[in-house]
């Protein structure tokens, strides 16, 4: 009779486990993924802005990392993900369906004309919201 109790004990902890990673599955799936794209412009690099731009005034990895942006919660108290731009600017991230704020990936001490950041936006499931963003570095 004790083994039995044992086992039946077993059999409901397992139940158990199996609703609550069963509930956890049920609720990702629910809550959808949309996408995040656009381009980041970051500008000027150069004092004298030519057209088309001289090589040496076009952003570069390090330039996009020294202004690095990110997905932020609404309350800004957690960074979701760190934007990557291409080198061209252009950008795009999978994220879960809700509210969150773009913004710089850390504090900004010389915000100059940071154009449209901070960012609220929404992201639907299975939809694209774009948002290009601006920044000027107030090199003149």
């Amino acid at each position: 009779m004790i083994a039995g109790n044992s086992v039946i004990k077993k059999m409901f902890l397992c139940l158990v486990l199996l609703l609550a990673f069963l509930s956890c599955t049920k609720q990702t799936m629910m809550s959808g993924e949309g996408v995040l794209k656009g381009k980041i412009s970051i500008g000027p690099l150069c004092p004298v802005e030519t057209i088309p731009p001289l090589p040496q005034c076009l952003p570069t990895r390090d330039t996009y990392n020294a202004w690095a942006t990110a997905v932020w919660t609404t309350d800004k108290t957690r960074k979701i993900t760190t934007i990557i731009p291409n080198l061209d600017g252009t950008y795009m991230v999978d994220l879960p369906s809700g509210n969150y704020i773009v913004d710089f990936a850390s504090v900004q001490t010389n915000r100059f004309g940071a154009g449209n950041l901070p960012a609220l936006i929404t992201i639907d499931d299975k939809d694209t919201t774009k948002l290009d963003i601006s920044i000027d570095t107030g090199i003149r």
